[in-house]
């Protein structure tokens, strides 16, 4: 049994990556502010973004032993401005979780992981385009593919391998909650996938599992976005 931990599984992908590592065997732990209600699920309550992120996840990870171990960075925060915008706390609030947070985990749990581990970015079809009216997370999100590839180069002949999936239009909390719940924009937003429909986040939860369990994908960007239409 392999030990999984998963940033931000109380809702959305997170959540339904949780719950398909667990049905797989895994001892999975949920890092966030909001505990997950799924059973046999390990909630360890932390602000990834707070002031008191790096003390709360080194504590976690010293009770933890050595082994093969799964490290799914999917918390995000996704926010409305543009490059006009002058609210800098909420730009560094976003590149805390977006970007700062991942590499508090990686350091804290990279010791802890042997021959067969893996990091799993979760990006976004916004890490290689943009849409306007979402800067901070366009920017946060293109530098998650960097951090992947520097991630892979780093741990070369560790044994641990790493990826960055980037989902498509996912039919998540966030993704509503960004659009004012608005039916119309969302049915717009489905349009544009060659399949006319969102993604589930048991799809994305699918592709995170496969990426985790085969070292073959290291390095890589998974597109799992129902295919784009290109305008």
């Amino acid at each position: 049994m392999s030990t999984v931990v998963i940033s931000g599984a109380s809702k959305g992908i997170g959540k339904a990556a949780a719950a398909q590592f667990i049905e797989a065997g895994h001892l999975v732990f949920n890092l966030s502010r909001t505990p997950a209600d799924i059973p046999g699920i390990k909630n360890v309550l932390i602000d990834l973004a707070g002031t008191q992120a790096r003390q709360k996840v080194t504590a976690f990870a010293d009770s933890l032993q050595p082994g093969v171990l799964h490290l799914v960075h999917n918390a995000a925060r996704l926010t409305s401005e543009t490059v006009r915008s002058d609210d800098i706390d909420n730009f560094r609030s976003v590149i805390n979780i977006n970007v700062i947070a991942p590499q508090i985990l990686n350091a804290a749990l990279l010791p802890k992981m042997n021959a067969g581990s893996s990091i799993v970015y979760v990006g976004s079809t916004l890490s290689e385009k943009a849409v306007p009216n979402s800067f901070s997370y366009v920017v946060t999100k293109h530098a998650m593919i960097g951090m992947m590839r520097a991630t892979c180069q780093d741990l070369a002949g560790s044994g641990i391998h790493t990826a960055c999936v980037c989902p498509g239009f996912t039919n998540t909390e966030m993704l509503r909650a960004h659009v004012g719940d608005s039916q119309e924009i969302l049915d717009s937003i489905a349009a544009g996938s060659t399949f006319g429909r969102l993604i589930e986040p048991t799809e994305i939860a699918g592709t995170i599992c496969f990426v985790a369990d085969n070292p073959v994908i290291n390095g890589a960007i998974i597109h799992a976005n129902l295919g784009q239409i290109e305008n």
